[in-house]
Protein backbone atom coordinates (compact mmCIF):
# COMPACT_ATOMS: atom_id res chain seq x y z
CA UNK A 1 0.00 0.00 0.00
CA UNK A 2 1.51 3.26 -0.79
CA UNK A 3 2.06 5.76 2.20
CA UNK A 4 2.09 9.74 1.94
CA UNK A 5 5.53 10.82 1.88
CA UNK A 6 6.20 13.45 5.02
CA UNK A 7 8.79 14.71 2.86
CA UNK A 8 5.26 16.15 0.60
CA UNK A 9 3.48 17.11 4.53
CA UNK A 10 6.11 18.94 5.30
CA UNK A 11 6.49 20.59 1.69
CA UNK A 12 3.01 21.71 1.51
CA UNK A 13 3.00 22.87 5.44
CA UNK A 14 6.23 25.10 4.52
CA UNK A 15 4.48 26.62 1.21
CA UNK A 16 2.33 29.83 1.33
CA UNK A 17 -0.97 29.83 0.27
CA UNK A 18 -3.18 32.76 1.54
CA UNK A 19 -6.85 33.06 0.23
CA UNK A 20 -6.49 34.21 -3.37
CA UNK A 21 -3.05 33.52 -3.55
CA UNK A 22 -2.87 29.75 -3.88
CA UNK A 23 -0.83 29.13 -6.86
CA UNK A 24 2.41 27.98 -4.68
CA UNK A 25 0.43 25.19 -2.84
CA UNK A 26 -1.48 24.18 -6.43
CA UNK A 27 1.71 23.58 -7.96
CA UNK A 28 2.62 21.30 -5.44
CA UNK A 29 -0.30 19.35 -5.53
CA UNK A 30 -0.36 19.26 -9.64
CA UNK A 31 2.87 17.76 -9.38
CA UNK A 32 1.38 14.93 -7.19
CA UNK A 33 -2.28 14.89 -9.28
CA UNK A 34 -0.88 14.64 -13.18
CA UNK A 35 0.51 11.16 -12.78
CA UNK A 36 -2.71 9.61 -11.26
CA UNK A 37 -5.16 11.64 -13.56
CA UNK A 38 -6.31 11.16 -17.29
CA UNK A 39 -7.17 14.77 -17.33
CA UNK A 40 -5.74 17.90 -15.13
CA UNK A 41 -6.33 21.24 -15.58
CA UNK A 42 -6.93 24.55 -13.55
CA UNK A 43 -10.49 25.99 -13.52
CA UNK A 44 -11.29 29.74 -13.79
CA UNK A 45 -11.67 30.26 -9.96
CA UNK A 46 -8.18 28.75 -9.37
CA UNK A 47 -8.99 25.33 -8.78
CA UNK A 48 -6.72 22.21 -9.49
CA UNK A 49 -9.12 20.02 -11.22
CA UNK A 50 -7.94 16.26 -11.90
CA UNK A 51 -10.39 13.79 -13.44
CA UNK A 52 -10.07 10.37 -13.15
CA UNK A 53 -12.27 8.59 -15.55
CA UNK A 54 -14.98 5.76 -14.26
CA UNK A 55 -15.72 2.57 -15.40
CA UNK A 56 -19.12 3.25 -16.11
CA UNK A 57 -20.27 6.35 -18.21
CA UNK A 58 -23.54 6.27 -16.61
CA UNK A 59 -22.01 6.36 -13.56
CA UNK A 60 -22.87 9.48 -11.02
CA UNK A 61 -19.62 11.95 -11.16
CA UNK A 62 -18.49 12.65 -7.92
CA UNK A 63 -16.79 16.02 -6.54
CA UNK A 64 -14.03 15.78 -4.03
CA UNK A 65 -12.57 19.22 -2.44
CA UNK A 66 -10.03 19.70 -0.33
CA UNK A 67 -8.94 23.57 0.39
CA UNK A 68 -5.47 24.96 -0.78
CA UNK A 69 -5.30 27.87 1.24
CA UNK A 70 -4.21 28.71 4.61
CA UNK A 71 -5.25 31.26 7.42
CA UNK A 72 -3.30 34.07 6.37
CA UNK A 73 -3.31 38.02 7.12
CA UNK A 74 -4.29 40.97 4.61
CA UNK A 75 -2.78 44.23 4.81
CA UNK A 76 -5.16 47.07 5.97
CA UNK A 77 -2.88 49.90 5.58
CA UNK A 78 0.53 50.93 5.51
CA UNK A 79 1.62 53.73 7.88
CA UNK A 80 4.23 56.30 7.31
CA UNK A 81 6.80 54.75 9.75
CA UNK A 82 6.64 51.37 7.88
CA UNK A 83 4.57 49.47 9.90
CA UNK A 84 1.65 47.50 8.66
CA UNK A 85 -2.06 47.25 9.96
CA UNK A 86 -3.36 43.85 9.08
CA UNK A 87 -6.76 41.98 9.30
CA UNK A 88 -7.40 38.78 9.25
CA UNK A 89 -8.50 36.12 6.41
CA UNK A 90 -10.54 33.40 7.82
CA UNK A 91 -11.51 33.07 11.41
CA UNK A 92 -8.31 33.76 13.21
CA UNK A 93 -6.81 35.81 15.82
CA UNK A 94 -3.43 37.11 17.22
CA UNK A 95 -2.79 34.29 19.53
CA UNK A 96 -4.05 31.73 16.93
CA UNK A 97 -0.40 31.91 15.56
CA UNK A 98 1.50 33.86 18.16
CA UNK A 99 3.45 37.17 17.83
CA UNK A 100 6.57 36.05 15.73
CA UNK A 101 8.14 36.15 11.96
CA UNK A 102 5.39 36.59 9.30
CA UNK A 103 6.49 36.90 5.31
CA UNK A 104 4.58 39.63 3.80
CA UNK A 105 3.77 38.65 0.28
CA UNK A 106 4.70 42.11 -1.88
CA UNK A 107 3.75 42.10 -5.92
CA UNK A 108 7.89 42.69 -6.25
CA UNK A 109 9.63 41.05 -3.27
CA UNK A 110 8.67 38.83 -0.17
CA UNK A 111 9.56 40.54 2.89
CA UNK A 112 10.32 39.41 6.42
CA UNK A 113 8.65 40.96 9.29
CA UNK A 114 7.19 40.46 12.69
CA UNK A 115 4.06 40.71 14.17
CA UNK A 116 3.95 42.58 17.45
CA UNK A 117 1.96 43.39 20.60
CA UNK A 118 4.51 45.88 21.80
CA UNK A 119 6.52 45.70 25.11
CA UNK A 120 4.99 43.84 28.43
CA UNK A 121 7.11 46.48 29.99
CA UNK A 122 4.57 49.20 29.68
CA UNK A 123 2.19 51.37 31.52
CA UNK A 124 -1.05 52.66 31.19
CA UNK A 125 0.53 55.67 28.63
CA UNK A 126 0.98 52.32 26.21
CA UNK A 127 -3.23 52.14 26.31
CA UNK A 128 -3.05 49.42 23.21
CA UNK A 129 -0.66 46.83 25.22
CA UNK A 130 -2.48 48.06 28.42
CA UNK A 131 -5.83 46.76 27.32
CA UNK A 132 -4.84 43.16 27.16
CA UNK A 133 -2.80 42.42 30.19
CA UNK A 134 -4.93 40.22 32.67
CA UNK A 135 -3.70 42.63 35.54
CA UNK A 136 -5.39 45.35 33.52
CA UNK A 137 -7.53 45.64 30.48
CA UNK A 138 -8.10 41.88 30.74
CA UNK A 139 -9.10 41.96 26.70
CA UNK A 140 -8.69 39.79 24.58
CA UNK A 141 -5.79 40.63 21.76
CA UNK A 142 -7.40 41.56 18.41
CA UNK A 143 -6.26 42.91 15.04
CA UNK A 144 -6.43 46.14 16.72
CA UNK A 145 -3.84 45.50 18.91
CA UNK A 146 -1.20 44.28 16.86
CA UNK A 147 0.79 45.38 14.05
CA UNK A 148 3.44 44.29 11.58
CA UNK A 149 7.10 46.02 12.24
CA UNK A 150 8.94 45.48 8.95
CA UNK A 151 11.73 47.46 9.64
CA UNK A 152 11.54 49.66 6.21
CA UNK A 153 10.27 52.61 5.20
CA UNK A 154 7.00 53.51 4.10
CA UNK A 155 8.92 54.29 0.55
CA UNK A 156 10.47 50.46 0.54
CA UNK A 157 7.52 48.84 1.31
CA UNK A 158 6.11 50.61 -2.18
CA UNK A 159 9.00 49.75 -3.73
CA UNK A 160 8.39 46.29 -2.81
CA UNK A 161 4.70 46.26 -4.12
CA UNK A 162 3.29 46.34 -0.63
CA UNK A 163 0.05 48.21 -0.40
CA UNK A 164 -3.18 47.29 1.41
CA UNK A 165 -4.56 44.10 0.04
CA UNK A 166 -1.40 42.62 0.32
CA UNK A 167 -1.22 39.03 2.12
CA UNK A 168 0.71 38.20 5.39
CA UNK A 169 1.71 35.09 6.39
CA UNK A 170 2.79 32.74 9.12
CA UNK A 171 6.88 32.67 8.02
CA UNK A 172 8.28 29.74 7.33
CA UNK A 173 10.72 29.44 10.17
CA UNK A 174 7.69 28.55 11.85
CA UNK A 175 6.61 25.68 9.70
CA UNK A 176 6.97 22.38 9.27
CA UNK A 177 6.29 19.23 10.99
CA UNK A 178 7.17 18.54 14.94
CA UNK A 179 7.11 14.53 15.52
CA UNK A 180 6.08 13.36 18.94
CA UNK A 181 5.47 10.04 19.99
CA UNK A 182 2.34 8.74 17.66
CA UNK A 183 1.48 12.39 16.98
CA UNK A 184 2.95 15.54 14.16
CA UNK A 185 2.16 18.94 14.83
CA UNK A 186 1.94 21.82 12.61
CA UNK A 187 0.39 25.14 11.94
CA UNK A 188 -1.69 24.14 8.87
CA UNK A 189 -2.56 20.61 9.11
CA UNK A 190 -5.93 22.99 7.92
CA UNK A 191 -6.04 21.85 5.17
CA UNK A 192 -2.88 20.45 4.04
CA UNK A 193 -3.05 17.27 5.77
CA UNK A 194 -6.08 17.03 3.84
CA UNK A 195 -4.47 17.47 0.42
CA UNK A 196 -1.97 14.98 1.32
CA UNK A 197 -4.69 12.77 2.05
CA UNK A 198 -6.48 13.67 -1.38
CA UNK A 199 -2.75 12.53 -2.91
CA UNK A 200 -2.83 9.52 -1.22
CA UNK A 201 -6.46 8.05 -1.86
CA UNK A 202 -5.48 8.73 -5.62
CA UNK A 203 -3.05 7.12 -5.49
CA UNK A 204 -4.99 3.53 -3.70
CA UNK A 205 -7.58 4.36 -6.16
CA UNK A 206 -5.28 3.86 -9.35
CA UNK A 207 -3.47 0.47 -7.25
CA UNK A 208 -3.18 -2.13 -10.27
CA UNK A 209 -4.95 -0.08 -12.83
CA UNK A 210 -8.35 0.59 -10.58
CA UNK A 211 -10.84 2.67 -11.55
CA UNK A 212 -13.85 3.93 -9.66
CA UNK A 213 -17.11 3.20 -11.47
CA UNK A 214 -17.66 6.97 -12.25
CA UNK A 215 -16.29 9.81 -13.20
CA UNK A 216 -14.25 11.10 -10.13
CA UNK A 217 -12.98 14.80 -9.64
CA UNK A 218 -10.72 15.71 -7.32
CA UNK A 219 -10.52 19.51 -6.67
CA UNK A 220 -8.16 21.25 -4.86
CA UNK A 221 -10.20 24.46 -4.19
CA UNK A 222 -9.57 27.98 -3.37
CA UNK A 223 -10.51 30.30 -0.59
CA UNK A 224 -12.42 28.06 1.55
CA UNK A 225 -11.32 30.20 4.66
CA UNK A 226 -13.00 32.77 2.77
CA UNK A 227 -16.64 31.04 2.41
CA UNK A 228 -16.10 27.61 0.11
CA UNK A 229 -15.69 30.32 -2.44
CA UNK A 230 -13.50 27.79 -4.96
CA UNK A 231 -15.80 24.70 -3.93
CA UNK A 232 -19.05 26.41 -4.90
CA UNK A 233 -17.89 27.63 -8.75
CA UNK A 234 -16.52 23.75 -8.94
CA UNK A 235 -19.89 22.22 -7.73
CA UNK A 236 -21.37 24.29 -10.23
CA UNK A 237 -19.27 23.77 -13.01
CA UNK A 238 -18.21 20.53 -12.91
CA UNK A 239 -20.87 17.41 -13.67
CA UNK A 240 -22.37 15.28 -11.05
CA UNK A 241 -24.39 16.38 -8.05
CA UNK A 242 -22.11 15.15 -4.86
CA UNK A 243 -19.68 17.22 -3.49
CA UNK A 244 -17.58 15.32 -0.93
CA UNK A 245 -15.41 17.44 1.23
CA UNK A 246 -11.90 16.69 3.25
CA UNK A 247 -10.94 18.27 6.29
CA UNK A 248 -10.03 18.18 9.91
CA UNK A 249 -11.80 18.23 12.38
CA UNK A 250 -12.20 18.99 15.86
CA UNK A 251 -10.96 16.33 18.48
CA UNK A 252 -12.83 17.75 21.06
CA UNK A 253 -14.79 16.07 24.64
CA UNK A 254 -17.91 18.19 23.26
CA UNK A 255 -18.06 16.25 20.19
CA UNK A 256 -17.18 12.92 21.40
CA UNK A 257 -14.03 12.33 19.01
CA UNK A 258 -10.73 11.41 19.97
CA UNK A 259 -7.25 12.38 17.97
CA UNK A 260 -6.19 9.12 17.80
CA UNK A 261 -9.45 7.57 16.84
CA UNK A 262 -10.61 6.67 13.09
CA UNK A 263 -11.82 9.14 10.15
CA UNK A 264 -14.75 11.48 11.14
CA UNK A 265 -17.93 11.39 9.34
CA UNK A 266 -19.93 14.63 9.70
CA UNK A 267 -23.59 14.28 9.95
CA UNK A 268 -24.46 18.00 10.30
CA UNK A 269 -22.38 21.55 10.74
CA UNK A 270 -23.33 25.07 11.03
CA UNK A 271 -24.29 25.08 6.93
CA UNK A 272 -26.27 22.20 6.54
CA UNK A 273 -27.46 18.53 7.71
CA UNK A 274 -25.06 16.61 5.18
CA UNK A 275 -26.78 13.53 3.37
CA UNK A 276 -27.27 10.63 5.61
CA UNK A 277 -27.03 7.99 2.84
CA UNK A 278 -23.63 8.70 2.23
CA UNK A 279 -22.82 9.05 5.73
CA UNK A 280 -24.01 5.77 6.86
CA UNK A 281 -22.55 4.43 3.74
CA UNK A 282 -18.95 6.06 4.82
CA UNK A 283 -19.55 4.55 8.26
CA UNK A 284 -20.38 1.42 7.37
CA UNK A 285 -17.35 1.01 4.67
CA UNK A 286 -15.10 2.28 7.39
CA UNK A 287 -16.28 -0.72 9.91
CA UNK A 288 -15.85 -3.26 7.49
CA UNK A 289 -12.21 -2.07 6.60
CA UNK A 290 -11.46 -2.03 10.25
CA UNK A 291 -11.04 1.83 10.55
CA UNK A 292 -12.94 2.66 13.79
CA UNK A 293 -14.99 5.50 11.94
CA UNK A 294 -16.00 8.18 14.30
CA UNK A 295 -19.13 10.37 13.74
CA UNK A 296 -20.11 13.82 14.74
CA UNK A 297 -22.41 17.08 14.61
CA UNK A 298 -20.28 19.76 13.93
CA UNK A 299 -20.64 23.39 15.20
CA UNK A 300 -18.80 26.53 14.52
CA UNK A 301 -17.87 24.56 11.33
CA UNK A 302 -18.95 24.55 7.76
CA UNK A 303 -17.06 22.86 5.01
CA UNK A 304 -16.30 23.46 1.30
CA UNK A 305 -19.02 20.93 0.91
CA UNK A 306 -21.58 22.34 3.61
CA UNK A 307 -21.15 25.90 1.72
CA UNK A 308 -21.51 24.54 -1.66
CA UNK A 309 -24.61 22.74 -0.85
CA UNK A 310 -26.06 25.64 0.74
CA UNK A 311 -25.60 27.89 -1.65
CA UNK A 312 -27.32 25.64 -4.04
CA UNK A 313 -24.50 24.88 -5.95
CA UNK A 314 -24.59 20.84 -4.69
CA UNK A 315 -27.46 18.71 -4.34
CA UNK A 316 -25.82 16.10 -1.93
CA UNK A 317 -23.19 16.49 0.37
CA UNK A 318 -20.58 14.52 2.18
CA UNK A 319 -17.52 15.78 4.53
CA UNK A 320 -14.56 13.40 5.92
CA UNK A 321 -12.49 14.71 8.75
CA UNK A 322 -9.34 14.06 9.61
CA UNK A 323 -9.69 14.39 13.51
CA UNK A 324 -7.66 17.22 14.76
CA UNK A 325 -6.61 18.66 18.42
CA UNK A 326 -6.53 22.95 17.80
CA UNK A 327 -7.62 23.58 14.62
CA UNK A 328 -7.21 26.51 13.43
CA UNK A 329 -3.94 26.60 15.89
CA UNK A 330 -1.13 24.76 16.17
CA UNK A 331 -2.50 21.49 15.58
CA UNK A 332 -2.00 17.95 16.19
CA UNK A 333 -2.88 14.56 14.16
CA UNK A 334 -1.98 11.05 15.06
CA UNK A 335 0.55 9.68 12.58
CA UNK A 336 -1.91 7.03 10.84
CA UNK A 337 -4.88 9.73 10.54
CA UNK A 338 -4.05 10.45 6.89
CA UNK A 339 -3.35 6.99 5.85
CA UNK A 340 -6.64 5.73 7.53
CA UNK A 341 -8.93 8.52 6.17
CA UNK A 342 -7.14 8.00 2.19
CA UNK A 343 -8.13 4.00 2.75
CA UNK A 344 -11.72 5.03 3.72
CA UNK A 345 -12.23 7.77 0.55
CA UNK A 346 -10.28 5.88 -1.34
CA UNK A 347 -12.84 2.54 -0.78
CA UNK A 348 -15.99 4.80 -1.30
CA UNK A 349 -14.91 5.98 -4.48
CA UNK A 350 -14.50 2.42 -5.97
CA UNK A 351 -18.14 1.55 -5.21
CA UNK A 352 -21.21 2.72 -7.14
CA UNK A 353 -22.69 6.12 -5.33
CA UNK A 354 -25.52 4.59 -2.47
CA UNK A 355 -28.96 6.29 -4.16
CA UNK A 356 -30.94 9.21 -2.13
CA UNK A 357 -32.42 8.12 1.20
CA UNK A 358 -36.21 8.59 1.21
Amino acid sequence: MPTPAPDLLDELLRTYGPCGEEGAVRDVVRRELEPLADEVHVDPAGNLVALVHGTDRSAPAVRVAAHLDELSMIVKRVEPDGTLRVDSLGVMYPGNFGLGPVAVLGRHRTLTGVLTLGSEHTTPESARIWQTKPDAGDQAMDWTHVYVFTGCTADDLAAAGVHPGTRVCVHADKRGLTRFGDFVGSYFLDDRAALTTLVLAARLLREDGGRPPGDVYLVATTSEEMGGIGAAYASRTLPGDLTVALDVGPAEAEYQVTVDGGPVVAYADDAVVYDRALADALVDLGGELGLDPQTAVWRSFDSDASQAMASGQAARAALLSLPTLSTHGYEVLHTGTVNRTARLLAAFLARPVPPVSG
